[in-house]
């Protein structure tokens, strides 16, 4: 398991549940403190950071006052005195598991918490036993004037929201918000429109023409509304999408000569680091609009490749002018990315189209 792993897991560890327990002692004399440090240290050690949210959540409810009314109460009191995001998506989390039966009461404890630790975890059970009713709800969220609950509208609804159980009515249908990425396409707060740009690049997984249309449709004289269309459409255009590129006023392909195209070292091994540097020249009299990414070509067993677009830059280039470019990136592995030592080829594309090719060898490692 990586370090990142074991650091993510362990911001809710010993010193977490010690926080929570505080917490839960301090809103009510209700509150069981012993019995919740038990439950919840209990197999804490082998659970990762999404299984110690349910484990500590679980633990917490049987330590909490038997009346549910009294225990939102509690969670509210709690929700203030803790000191990291995710010791109150554990706290959401009490909602999650325990409050179904009591809809309208806990949507109201998820918009009141997710304050001070996003409740999009939270929200998910509640879309899938009845999503008609839970995103009538959340559109009604999309007036309010706290950005946390207007962010919660977005977030809690997204098609493929990482870490979250997947919901069978979004699944089926992605665009199924669709209201609610209406109501804030122009949202004044940075953190609403960095969720309704990443719920729309998820519905650009599964249904591409039906988000190139409905941003089409969007009038991006607003600075904010544009800045959403441009990073909704980030995969599309990763993609070399002609109708993306188009909206974010990009031509497929560029009147540009690459006079450079260098990766170096020529061999790294895992940990090291590469160094990309590109220099293009403009072969037209006029400014055009660049987007530059670069793909990697992973090298896999028996010769195969896997395939991922990194961004190196988007600027507008001034006629017969010559822009100079470069980017290091370290090659480690990931959770959901292992490396294989052989030759690695990188493209570079610029606006949708690859126009130069370089490659590294990925060493084994010494110890292999």
């Amino acid at each position: 398991m990586s370090g990142e792993t074991l650091l993510l897991k362990n911001l809710l560890g010993p010193q977490a549940i010690a926080t929570i327990a505080d917490a839960g002692a301090a809103a009510t004399p209700h509150f069981d403190r012993p019995m919740f440090v038990r439950a919840a240290s209990d197999g804490l050690d082998a659970l990762s950071i999404m299984e110690r949210v349910r484990h500590i959540a679980d633990a917490l409810h049987h330590a909490l006052p038997d009346d549910y009314g009294a225990t939102l109460d509690t969670l509210r009191a709690m929700a203030p005195r803790l000191t990291h995001a995710f010791q109150a998506i554990a706290i959401t989390e009490v909602v999650a598991r325990h409050g179904l039966d009591d809809f309208d009461r806990s949507m109201a404890a998820l918009a009141d918490l997710t304050r001070f630790g996003s409740a999009e975890f939270a929200i998910r059970p509640f879309l899938a036993a009845d999503p008609d009713r839970a995103l009538a709800t959340m559109e009604r969220w999309t007036a309010s004037a706290d950005e946390h609950v207007r962010r919660l509208a977005s977030e809690g609804a997204r098609p493929r929201l990482p870490w979250a159980a997947r919901v069978s009515a979004l699944k089926a249908d992605p665009t199924r918000a669709a209201p609610i990425l209406e109501a804030l396409r122009a949202d004044p707060a940075i953190y609403v429109r960095k969720s309704v740009a990443n719920h729309l690049n998820d519905i650009a997984k599964d249904r591409p023409d039906w988000l190139l249309g409905r941003l089409a449709a969007w009038p991006q004289e607003d600075e904010r509304t544009a800045w959403i269309v441009r990073h909704a459409l980030r995969t599309l255009i990763k993609k070399g999408d002609p109708a993306a590129l188009a909206l974010i006023g990009v031509g497929h392909g560029a009147a540009v000569t690459v006079r450079r195209f260098i990766v170096e070292p020529a061999s790294v091994r895992l940990g090291e680091r590469i160094a990309i540097a590109v220099e293009l020249a403009s072969e037209s009299p006029d400014a055009q609009p660049l987007v530059v990414d670069y793909r990697i070509r992973y090298a896999r067993p028996g010769g195969k490749s896997a395939a991922k677009v990194f961004k190196l830059k988007s600027f507008t280039l001034a006629g017969r002018d010559i822009a100079t470019l470069s980017i290091s990136q370290t090659i480690r592995d990931f959770t959901t990315r292992r490396h294989h030592p052989g030759r690695h080829r990188v493209e570079l594309i610029v606006n949708g189209r690859g126009v130069g090719e370089a490659s590294f060898e990925l060493l084994a490692d010494a110890n292999d």
